[in-house]
């Protein structure tokens, strides 16, 4: 089963995404970042992230070991507003959140701006969080709605499966 560490900012994912490479290279290593930013489906991600964030592809790195999310995380979580409205119970309001067929496509702001909207009037679990609340609905969303919405999801599925043993 994959590990998987929560690093923080996204600085500090790839900090640490270049010092576990260093340090346990008998291990398949990957790196998960949001894109924060719309790009293309065919579009490489070193290549983006090294124009978007100046980050170089480290000694070791592979092609197939980078994947972009969605433009913010929470953007999955609109793949599945029956999981949001179970966590949130009362007064979720799922009419709120962006509707897109492909999730790649929905901008940050609209993605949070929408979940606070929906839970504004939540008496459960209060206004959506990403401290608060994203890991557990992360976890608990359905994930075959996730890859069937965002084709980096896909991807990012294939590699784990095809990752050397």
């Amino acid at each position: 089963m994959p590990r998987i560490v929560a690093a923080g900012s996204r600085q500090s994912a790839y900090n640490d995404y270049v010092h576990a490479l260093r340090s346990h290279t008998d291990y398949f290593v990957m790196l998960l970042v949001d894109s924060e930013h719309p790009i293309k489906a065919d579009a490489m991600a070193w290549s983006f992230l090294k124009e978007r964030d100046g980050w170089i592809k480290p000694d070791g790195a592979t092609d197939n070991a980078v994947h972009l999310m969605v433009q913010c995380m929470e953007a999955w979580f609109c793949t599945d507003r029956d999981c949001l409205e179970a966590y949130f119970g009362q007064g979720f309001n799922r009419n709120a959140l962006p509707s897109r067929r492909n999730v790649e496509e929905i901008p940050k702001s609209d993605v949070l701006d929408g979940l606070k909207n929906a839970t504004r009037q939540c008496t459960t679990k209060g206004v959506y969080s990403k401290g608060a609340h994203s890991f557990t609905i992360l976890a608990r969303i359905d994930p075959v709605r996730v890859l069937q919405s965002s084709i980096r999801a896909k991807m990012l599925m294939d590699a784990l499966l095809a990752k050397p043993s």
